[in-house]
């Protein structure tokens, strides 16, 4: 059965890395055993785009390389709300600020009145795009979701502090680099561990990204490379 692709949800995931030079750790939790998507299983933050997302004010935007790669192959105009969905996801489901000091213009949405209660403004420079994966067919949801690893030196709040977390995920943790295979964590966020092993000391955007792309009728694995920057 063929799935209309207006139901292939756009979706952001935020990698934090700590100790990256010395002891690498990634900050994982587990989902829910009623969760519909991936029960049990243990993830890192993230979630679906919301449509609000496209409207939120960034302090600063993605480096242009991961603009660039993020254009290839979709609509380059979804780069800023992808960036904003990651940061928003991962404050709400661990209660970690990535972001800079500054007030907002106006009131904010409701999604982010306790992130601008702290003083701060969500800032996308840290973030680097390193993976790209589409759900495969059969799935009872199916997201294009868009990986960033993020340095945990950039985030803004204590990297300890999960108090701010909503319940979405559970066991909050970082988890060594070296041990993460051993949790129990679906086959895409394994194969996306490789290539944050395979970065976790690179401190800029990778020349190319992956993009596991599944379609109704065969699995590709490709690179992207971006596409000619116009403007």
């Amino acid at each position: 059965m063929n799935i209309d692709k207006s139901q292939i949800r756009n979706a952001s995931t935020v990698i934090v890395i700590r100790d990256r030079h010395e002891n690498p750790s990634i900050l994982m939790g587990q989902r829910g055993a009623q969760a519909v998507f991936m029960p049990n299983k243990f993830v890192f933050p993230g979630g679906a785009l919301d449509v609000g997302d496209a409207h939120i004010p960034l302090a600063n935007p993605l480096p242009d390389t991961c603009l660039n790669r993020l254009a290839e192959d979709a609509d380059a105009s979804l780069a800023h709300a992808l960036a904003v969905a990651g940061i928003r996801e991962l404050w709400e489901e661990t209660g970690l600020i990535l972001g800079e000091k500054g007030a907002w213009q106006g009131t904010p949405p409701a999604d982010w009145e306790t992130f601008a209660q702290r003083g701060y403004l969500p800032s996308a420079a840290p973030m680097q795009f390193v993976f790209r994966a589409l759900t495969p067919p059969g799935r009872p949801r199916r997201f294009d979701a868009r990986f960033f690893l993020v340095d945990a030196d950039d985030v803004a709040t204590n990297l300890d502090d999960f108090d701010a977390a909503c319940d979405e995920l559970s066991h909050l943790q970082w988890v060594a680099l070296s041990d993460a295979r051993s949790f129990d964590m679906p086959f895409i966020t394994e194969v996306v561990l490789a290539e944050v092993e395979a970065r976790a000391k690179e401190l800029t955007p990778p020349e190319s990204v992956p993009f596991f792309k599944n379609n109704d009728e065969e699995s590709l694995f490709l690179r992207l490379r971006g596409r000619p920057m116009t403007g």
